[in-house]
């Protein structure tokens, strides 16, 4: 079986074009089935998943010119196992982080071992 990093994806455009017009009461209700539906999916796919992983919080850079802040649109990682990258993708398709939170996708890349 092959690794791979999946990061989930989401930028305040998508978190206001998604949920911006939905009152707090519809907002709660949409989270309760978003967490639900996570659920399942981890359910679901407990055999591939290595490390459920974790939100992400704010960013910073080490770079030549020192240590900064800086902005991307990664919001959360899951570690899973697949016998391929196209099977690996699979696990995530229609993921509660798109179709019920204001996620805009999951990016799955595959760990190359060293040589």
């Amino acid at each position: 079986m092959k690794k791979f990093l999946a990061v989930y994806t989401g930028t305040k455009e998508s978190m206001n074009h998604k949920w911006g017009g939905l009152s707090e009461d519809e907002r709660q209700k949409r989270a309760q089935q978003g967490k639900a539906a996570w659920g399942e999916w981890v359910q679901r796919n407990q055999k591939s998943i290595i490390d459920n992983g974790s939100p992400l919080g704010k960013t910073k850079k080490a770079d030549a010119g020192g240590i900064s802040d800086t902005v991307n649109h990664l919001t959360a990682y899951t570690i899973v196992q697949a016998e391929s990258h196209a099977d690996a993708v699979k696990l995530f398709a229609n993921h509660p982080h798109f179709t019920i939170f204001p996620g805009e996708s999951v990016e799955v890349m595959e760990f190359i071992p060293i040589p």
